[in-house]
């Protein structure tokens, strides 16, 4: 699969708005949200420069939205 054909497929993919938690929900602030998903993106960038394909660049992208999300939410909620 190419990255545009993998892009392509992952655009198709709908927003649910969903949040993925790492913690248990009782003790989740929305900067806590942000934080896991800075590091998750953080991560991933480096694994996909270490091996620099199509599926790690995927992951990469998938986690900086997340991160671009979270970042919004605790803007919103400021």
């Amino acid at each position: 699969m190419s990255s545009h054909e993998l892009k392509t497929l992952l655009d198709q993919v709908a927003d649910t708005r969903e949040v993925v938690l790492r913690r248990p929900p009782a003790r989740i602030a929305d900067f806590d949200l942000w934080i896991d998903a800075r590091d998750d993106a953080r991560e991933a960038y480096r694994r996909w420069r270490a091996a620099p394909d199509a599926d790690s660049y995927a992951v990469y992208r998938a986690a900086q939205d997340r991160e671009d999300a979270a970042q919004d939410t605790l803007a919103q909620r400021g």
